[in-house]
């Protein structure tokens, strides 16, 4: 197994009309092939910036990153063609019937054409689209569309598969696909980070995880070193402690501020 995603000392910030925002602060992790990595926490915690910048789409502060050996900032035309973007939001090209769809990305990573056909069939038999693999996407189904997306996502066989909240918005059959989707990924020895905050999901399918918590990476390892670090056993659990435990201290190191920010009464000391 080797390291296919590597980050170092990830940093974001953002510069805003009322002052800076630091999304992401110091971010380290590594992914091995076959291995799922859940880089899990609420929603702004730093997640979806984290996965643009190891993608190339976002530059960092500071720090760095490299996917497949391929360094992020040097080497961005690489990295994106070692990667595979998987995401609720994605949108597909409702002119383009399923078939045209995964040829245009085919096309667009520069797989010849022989292989894109062999593709084609490989990932319509592997995410059952023969049905409607000539229908044009606008008329197929929620969890149909979800299936090419899946599909054209691997069209150039990447090393490496970013999943950015994948499940969001489906119900339990398309999140059931997702599941074994990403089983499968592993199997065929992907290195996969499974971005979400949906704890329980990523508890069923992860390898290792990262619990990311106002734009830091907290707590990191296996289920069984989270658990024996934090005396707790689903992720959920262990991930609301960290929550306790620094809103805890956040309040506790307010408290100075706002006492010397009250008006002392009349007659009274400061």
């Amino acid at each position: 197994m080797s390291d296919l995603i590597e980050a170092h000392n990830l940093c974001k910030t953002f510069t805003t009309s009322v002052g800076d925002v630091h999304a992401v602060k110091g971010l380290s992790l590594t992914v091995r092939s076959g291995e799922v990595f859940g880089l899990l926490g609420a929603n702004g915690a730093g997640k979806t910036t984290t996965l643009r910048m190891i993608l190339g789409l976002m530059k960092p502060t500071s720090g760095s990153a490299s996917v497949a050996g391929f360094d992020v900032a040097s080497q961005p035309e690489q990295v994106k063609r070692s990667v595979a973007l998987v995401s609720a939001s994605a949108g597909l090209y409702q002119w383009l019937s399923s078939r045209e769809l995964m040829h245009y990305f085919a096309d667009l990573y520069d797989v010849p054409l022989a292989q894109a056909h062999r593709r084609v069939d490989q990932l319509a038999e592997l995410f059952d689209l023969h049905s409607f693999l000539d229908r044009p996407c606008a008329g197929l189904s929620t969890g149909q569309q979800q299936r090419v997306n899946l599909a054209r996502s691997l069209m150039h066989d990447p090393p490496v598969v970013l999943m950015d909240e994948p499940t969001r918005g489906l119900d339990i059959v398309g999140s059931k696909r997702i599941f074994d989707f990403t089983a499968r990924l592993k199997e065929i020895g992907k290195a996969v980070i499974f971005c979400t905050h949906r704890l329980e999901e990523a508890q069923r399918l992860c390898d290792r995880f990262g619990l990311m918590f106002r734009g830091r990476l907290q707590l990191e390892g296996t289920l069984t070193e989270l658990r024996q670090k934090s005396g707790r056993e689903s992720i959920t659990d262990i991930f609301l402690d960290l929550m306790d435990e620094h809103n805890s201290t956040t309040e506790e190191s307010m408290q100075p501020q706002l006492v010397a920010a009250i008006p002392a009464q009349e007659g009274t000391s400061a």
